[in-house]
């Protein structure tokens, strides 16, 4: 006979995966990327929260990976931004400074990068820095349209996250 463990072993380690990857995730955030029906998710997101494998803050709906519960508001904007490419999505995982994500999607490689406001000119010098700068096409995230002015980087596609509902708004610099 299988057991639960073994019946949803795939999704558990997959969830589990993501969530400590991440260090934090909304739950509207697994539903995008994870595409199960939604009381299976939620199930299985509850198994794993009894074993104490992972954290649920319910007044803010997001899972941590560890009891300190440390929202990181720039890598929640990153992941919206991963979940708009859906399906398309191959794989995805963290990056060095100043890459929040780096996945693969339609063949193509995509780094998001989070550029706080005032902070332009930082995240444009540590990007020069890097020495795999070439690696793919370039998200920025930005708090506000005004800030795409401040960034010269050929080729960036620009956005912006509305973190109450996940929307994203493209933007590109002619």
């Amino acid at each position: 006979m299988i057991t639960r463990e073994q019946l949803y072993s795939k999704e558990v380690g997959s969830l589990l995966r993501d969530i400590t990857t991440y260090h934090c995730m909304k739950g509207e955030q697994l539903k995008r990327l994870y595409h199960m029906q939604e009381d299976k998710l939620e199930r299985l997101l509850t198994y794993i929260v009894k074993q104490g494998r992972i954290y649920y803050d319910a007044q803010k709906g997001i899972y941590y990976d560890s009891p300190d519960m440390q929202t990181d508001s720039e890598m929640l904007a990153a992941i919206w931004v991963l979940t708009d490419f859906g399906d398309k999505t191959e794989y995805h995982s963290t990056d060095s400074f100043p890459t929040q994500i780096i996945f693969f999607a339609d063949g193509e490689t995509y780094e998001i990068i989070y550029v706080p406001q005032d902070k332009e000119t930082l995240i444009l010098h540590a990007m020069n820095m890097r020495h795999d700068n070439d690696c793919g096409k370039k998200i920025l995230i930005v708090e506000c349209v005004e800030q795409i002015e401040n960034i010269e980087l050929e080729g960036a596609i620009f956005c912006t996250v509305d973190m109450k509902n996940g929307d994203v708004q493209y933007y590109k610099k002619e």
